[in-house]
């Protein structure tokens, strides 16, 4: 007569609570990781912004991130802020949305040019765009400053006195249409290189010239990589003050990094009324993110 041997079974439903047990706690802890990271992030905003809705004297009893009391809320650090810089927002907006717009058309032509057509030259001209990519903006602004001086845009405007009052303006658009070509073109050429030839080879045996193609074929299939540029550009040029502070001298064509910097107070400093402004200026990207958001992960997405 055999005995049965003594099985496991206990011992495995006996380990299978502690399992759990151990992975629920995993689980916990990793929630716990992620929302003090979430809360670290998010409370220089959460400070902003009820620093932004406190009065003066609100912000001087409590700490940034204490909520605005009833008697200490006000709307009036917005009301100034934006008082302050709506002129630089409508400048900002002037040269930022033509200086974005070219500098993604033709980074988008220059990298066609680069990826889908042959002819020589290609490595030296990539070479380029690719210093022009690592080249800061230190290095350029007195070479900069010294050129728009000599070319005295101003003078030679001076047959239409719209133009000549937007000089400075103008000089911003071009420099900054420049110095965002290179980094278009790169990211356009990343995605190109993701396009399948068959499509163009068939429109070369019809007959297409290489504009034709671009515009019936390359350019429908890159408004994804439009999306990324223009978020990419717009933001940078939008939050840009070195480039405003050489070659802005006007202070009716400041722009709104730098009517946000005259925000500051030579002797007391008004956090509150900084804070409205400082979201104020952001509104604009913000927005831009929402309404590409979708075209700008299909971008990243297709060029990766």
């Amino acid at each position: 007569m055999t005995t049965a041997e003594p099985t496991d079974a206990g011992t495995g439903e006996g380990r299978l609570p502690e399992t759990i047990e151990t992975v629920d706690a995993q689980r916990v802890a990793l929630y716990v990781v992620l929302a003090g990271l979430i809360g670290f992030y998010l409370s220089p905003l959460w400070a902003g912004l009820t620093t932004a809705f406190k009065t003066q004297t609100g912000f001087v009893e409590t700490t940034p991130v204490t909520p605005p009391t009833p008697e200490w809320f006000t709307v009036e650090p917005w009301e100034l802020a934006f008082a302050a810089m709506q002129g630089g927002l409508i400048n900002s907006a002037m040269f930022v949305v033509p200086a974005t717009i070219l500098s993604a058309t033709l980074g988008s032509l220059a990298a066609y040019g680069l990826t889908k057509l042959s002819w020589r030259g290609q490595i030296g001209i990539l070479v380029i765009f690719l210093a022009g990519v690592f080249l800061p903006y230190q290095s350029v602004l007195v070479p900069l400053r010294q050129f728009w001086s000599a070319v005295d845009l101003a003078g030679l405007l001076s047959f239409a006195p719209f133009l000549a009052n937007q000089a400075d303006l103008l000089e911003l658009t071009v420099t900054h249409t420049a110095y965002g070509i290179p980094i278009c073109t790169i990211l356009f050429r990343s995605y190109y290189k993701t396009l399948d030839d068959e499509m163009i080879e068939a429109a070369k045996i019809d007959g297409a010239n290489a504009f034709g193609i671009y515009k019936r074929i390359v350019l429908p299939l890159s408004l994804p990589m439009f999306a990324v540029t223009l978020i990419y550009q717009f933001t940078q040029v939008w939050n840009d003050l070195l480039f405003a502070l050489v070659l802005v001298t006007s202070r009716s064509s400041y722009v709104v990094t730098q009517s946000l910097n005259e925000l500051q107070g030579s002797m007391a400093q008004e956090y509150n009324i900084q804070m409205a402004g400082a979201f104020i200026a952001a509104l604009p990207t913000i927005i831009i993110y929402v309404i590409f958001g979708r075209q700008f992960a299909k971008g990243i997405t297709g060029a990766s």
